[in-house]
């Protein structure tokens, strides 16, 4: 037990430690749960990827394209804009690990909860709404330049949604954390 008091009394006195501790269990446990309930035996992840689509459709609609849409109950579907080869969008575009991944960030840091009942939902819907701007971003990119597809999807947008979900964090710590005054 001598080895861990150390440890312990760290963990105790680090605010910081202790929300970096919580926060990486606390997403453990909701990407597992998604992992081996949600995604198997649910169709959130169709549903999420199904609005998607849709949203991401009517935005490229409403700037004149033509498009093409791909709607299953399997783990993948598709949106193009007619001439395209179109963009798969699979269960890891839906965006449901980045709203835990926000929420657990959010709900382990000190604050108000009155302040968190309102902040996590906003942000979550700001994500949503970012991850539908990326589909309809990389449909864009698959029709004008398809060579540079692949680079946005795995560095540019990846930068870009972790980016945001970092700025909504620190714009918490900064505005409505517990320890702002300190």
């Amino acid at each position: 037990m001598g080895f861990f008091n150390p440890i312990l009394s760290n963990f105790k006195q680090n605010k910081f430690f202790r929300f970096l501790v919580f926060s990486s269990f606390l997403y453990l446990v909701l990407y597992l749960f998604y992992q081996f309930y949600i995604k198997q035996y649910t169709f959130i992840d169709q549903a999420f990827i199904r609005v998607i689509i849709n949203s991401s459709d009517w935005f490229l609609h409403l700037f004149g394209y033509k498009t093409f849409k791909i709607l299953r109950d399997t783990d993948f579907q598709a949106l193009g804009i007619d001439g395209s080869n179109g963009i798969w969008v699979g269960g890891g575009c839906n965006a449901i690990t980045l709203f835990f991944l926000f929420a657990v960030f959010i709900f382990a840091y000190p604050g108000q909860q009155k302040n968190k009942l309102w902040y996590i939902p906003m942000g979550i819907l700001t994500v949503h709404i970012l991850n539908i701007l990326r589909v309809v971003a990389l449909t864009l990119i698959a029709f004008n330049c398809p060579n540079y597809l692949n680079f946005n999807h795995t560095y540019t947008f990846t930068l870009i949604v972790y980016g945001y979900i970092f700025l909504l964090w620190i714009w918490w710590v900064n505005r409505f954390s517990v320890d702002r005054k300190k």
